[in-house]
């Protein structure tokens, strides 16, 4: 395939759309983060948890910011790359998307002020309140932006006019389609766990560090409760996700079985090294019956193969083979974490663990590198189609060249580049410092619940309401 303008215009919605992921990816599992540390403080006042919300709220403004950034531009990529699908389906796609602006943006950028600069500015009460509107602000623009991508992935309650211009008949139909609710509830769960473990690897590093106070330690107990609870669920999640699929996408999923032929009792294959251009796979280790009894519930179940679709409507199976393995693969392992780390705990070792420690360490990225994954196999899944089944990739496309394309592409490229590494490595600086020596640079105070005494909260540091440096 040639450098065409609608390949380079993919490979560009890809590299901007994968590093805009990173960031939502982050900061919707922070924010409630924020919430819970917030709420721990003032049903305990422990100074651990104001502490701890100090240290994360720096990071939490910092990815935020870079989020909203990196989103704006793939708003104009509509426009400047694929007008053509922008003018088909903006009547759909728009509303969505203007639904995710009117309330989740507008709710985060009404409350952010509060929560990052509202202490001692405003009572207890108001500020958490803040805390919480600005995480339901960041569930309410992933409800959305799923939503959106959801209904191009499994379209439903719509019609097209004379003009081939998708108009909406069913609203409750498009917001929820039928891939919606399994996939939001694994974005959301994604993110959490993507949280979950930079907290888990923070913690570890600073461990092996000689830094293990109590922050570190809050941290890594909330960061296993949750990825014990959360990593198995999400493997139910995402089967579930799977099986949508299977009935809405099949050629999907064929792609990421790496399935070539439609038969009874479809293999689960551990690896493979598929071959398009033979229509084959050259290689493969897999498990009789177990892929018909995971999309199934039956293990000699028939099950459509690539075949059973014309060859230029197939997804590109490499990307798609691997991609999905990389995805359950790091969620496996994630589960052994959680459960590893839940042991660990019970025995009372969790925080002496030097080998979890680092295994914390080396997963710290885990989430990002899964949630890119996942998001690889749903968007290259799809293709040839931007919307499944209705409007293919190559009619979605703006009249443009690729010269055009691909010099906006190289730009792209230094400008994200430059912006990655600037935040990415200041947000890592914070995270290796750790919360003590993070906290103590905010002296500002935060409000004392009515009736609380001046000394309240006096915790296993020994400091006390009034005392922070």
């Amino acid at each position: 395939m040639g450098l065409s303008a609608e390949l380079l215009s993919r490979l560009q919605f890809a590299f901007t759309i994968a590093f805009h992921i990173i960031f939502p990816s982050f900061t919707i599992g922070l924010a409630s983060y924020l919430a819970v540390l917030e709420g721990m403080w003032l049903k305990t006042r422990k100074p651990v948890y104001k502490n701890l919300y100090f240290f994360f709220v720096k990071i939490f403004a910092i990815a935020f910011g870079m989020g909203v950034v990196s989103g704006v531009v793939m708003s104009y990529e509509f426009g400047t790359n694929w007008s053509v699908f922008a003018d088909k389906a903006g009547s759909v796609i728009g509303p969505l998307l203007g639904f995710e602006v009117l309330t989740a943006f507008f709710l985060e950028a009404s409350f952010l002020g509060i929560m990052l600069f509202g202490w001692n500015k405003v009572g207890p009460t108001l500020h958490y309140i803040a805390t919480l509107f600005v995480a339901g602000g960041t569930l309410l623009s992933a409800f959305w932006i799923l939503s959106a991508n959801s209904w191009m992935q499994t379209p439903a309650g719509f019609t097209t006019n004379a003009d081939g211009v998708f108009v909406a008949t069913d609203w409750m139909k498009v917001i929820f389609s039928p891939s919606f609710p399994s996939r939001f509830l694994h974005m959301v769960t994604a993110a959490y766990l993507t949280t979950a473990f930079v907290v888990l690897g923070a913690a570890g590093f600073l461990a092996l560090r000689g830094k293990d106070g109590d922050g570190p330690r809050v941290m890594r107990r909330m960061a296993v409760l949750l990825i014990a609870a959360l990593a198995p669920a999400q493997l139910l999640i995402g089967h579930e996700s799977g099986v949508v699929a299977e009935k809405y996408q099949p050629s999907k999923v064929a792609a990421a079985e790496g399935w070539w032929t439609t038969r009874d009792g479809q293999p689960s294959l551990l690896f493979a090294v598929p071959d398009q251009k033979n229509a084959r796979n050259d290689f493969e280790v897999g498990v009789p019956g177990f892929g018909s009894w995971i999309v199934a519930g039956d293990a000699k179940a028939r099950v459509a193969g690539l075949d059973a679709f014309a060859p230029e409507d197939r997804p590109p199976v490499a990307i798609t083979f691997f991609a999905f393995r990389i995805m359950v693969g790091l969620g496996l392992l994630m589960i052994a974490m959680g459960w590893w780390g839940a042991v660990l705990w019970a025995r009372k070792k969790l925080d002496s663990a030097k080998l979890f420690h680092r295994a914390a360490v080396l997963m710290g990225a885990s989430g990002f590198v899964s949630v890119i994954s996942g998001w690889i196999v749903a968007e290259v899944g799809r293709q040839p189609f931007t919307i499944y089944g209705v409007l293919r990739t190559a009619d979605s496309v703006s009249p443009v060249g690729a010269g055009g394309v691909s010099a906006s592409l190289i730009a792209y490229l230094i400008v994200y580049a430059i912006v990655f590494s600037v935040g990415a490595l200041y947000i890592l600086r914070i995270l290796t410092k750790g919360p003590e020596s993070e906290g103590a640079p905010i002296r500002v105070t935060p409000p004392r619940p009515p009736g609380a005494s001046l000394g309240a909260g006096a915790g296993a540091a020994g400091e006390t309401e009034g005392a922070r440096p």
